[in-house]
């Protein structure tokens, strides 16, 4: 029989996680962490837009985020969470067994969709990239493939031509140019060519895409748009809003879901996917749910008229 209850179970040891349990720790809260370890910023190898820090790997952001929650008495384990149910406490279910906690956080973060492209995982955060916003930057006067299985990839093209270079080669994925897109690629100065992409060729730098009619195009990196899968599977359970698309989920300006009691931080929800950004909403969560917490204990004091 599970008796312990935790203030804030959170579930991810991402940015968004451990930032929120740093901040609930030093309230003093009891906290606990579950990840299932190998999430999308540990793979991360070059980060250069955190503050203070000039270039920093998604896993020594990790590691020192597991380090410093840690030495605030943030308790860490390390297993996949498989449910959550809500009653008068939240149940978390996991593969080491079962959680009670009177609030959590949601931040497990996505899963970006890789292409089935021969010599694509060696490459992936160094060459081969999936973020503007993360590693644009990376590609300034570089040639460049672009490529996507839908029209928005079109967009991203346009975006990578008038910021970092204008060396650009697009390739639809899958999917059939509409002629009108062409056209507006072609205006911009950027090859589009029908054709899959087979094998990223390199060693300890991408040199070329080959595709599958044997052509040959030379690029020095490849940013891919293809979508991401949500690590949410542990979420069905509950009647979460979502968006439009119904894929993301709706949160108010502190991060709790349409379920109360329960926030989702980082890109789980509908805002923008950035470490800074996931980590900056983990502090607001923290401090709202410090805030509801002490506004509950306070209320139940004064029913019961201790001090």
């Amino acid at each position: 029989m599970v008796d312990h209850v935790y203030d804030c179970i959170v579930v991810g040891a991402g940015p968004g996680g451990l930032q929120a349990a740093i901040y609930l720790a030093r309230y003093n809260r009891d906290v606990l962490v579950l990840d299932r370890s190998g999430g999308r910023t540990w793979h991360a190898r070059h980060i250069e837009n955190v503050l203070t820090h000039r270039d920093i790997s998604g896993a020594e952001i990790i590691e020192r985020g597991m380090e410093q929650a840690r030495s605030f008495g943030v308790h860490i384990v390390q297993t996949r969470v498989t449910s959550i149910k809500k009653e008068e406490l939240f149940t978390v279910s996991a593969t080491e067994g079962e959680f009670l906690s009177r609030q959590v956080i949601a931040a497990s973060g996505v899963t970006d969709i890789i292409p089935a492209i021969e010599n694509v995982l060696p490459f992936l955060g160094a060459g081969y990239f999936t973020c503007i916003d993360c590693d644009g930057y990376k590609t300034t006067n570089k040639k460049l493939v672009v490529m996507g299985d839908r029209l928005e990839s079109v967009s991203i093209a346009l975006a990578m031509g008038r910021m970092y270079t204008r060396d650009i080669t697009y390739l639809p994925y899958r999917y059939e140019l509409p002629e009108t897109a062409r056209s507006v690629l072609e205006e911009a100065g950027i090859r589009s060519v029908a054709a899959e992409p087979n094998r990223i060729i390199g060693t300890d730098a991408i040199e070329a895409l080959e595709l599958t009619n044997g052509e040959r195009i030379d690029c020095e990196a490849i940013m891919a748009s293809f979508g991401v899968i949500l690590n949410d599977e542990y979420l069905a359970g509950l009647s979460l809003k979502k968006d439009a698309e119904r894929f993301k989920y709706v949160v108010s300006r502190t991060f709790e879901s349409s379920t109360a009691g329960l926030y989702i931080v980082g890109p789980l929800n509908t805002g923008q996917d950035q470490v800074v950004i996931a980590a900056g909403e983990g502090a607001v969560a923290a401090m709202d749910i410090n805030k509801k917490l002490l506004d509950r204990d306070n209320e139940a004091a004064v029913m019961t008229g201790a001090a």
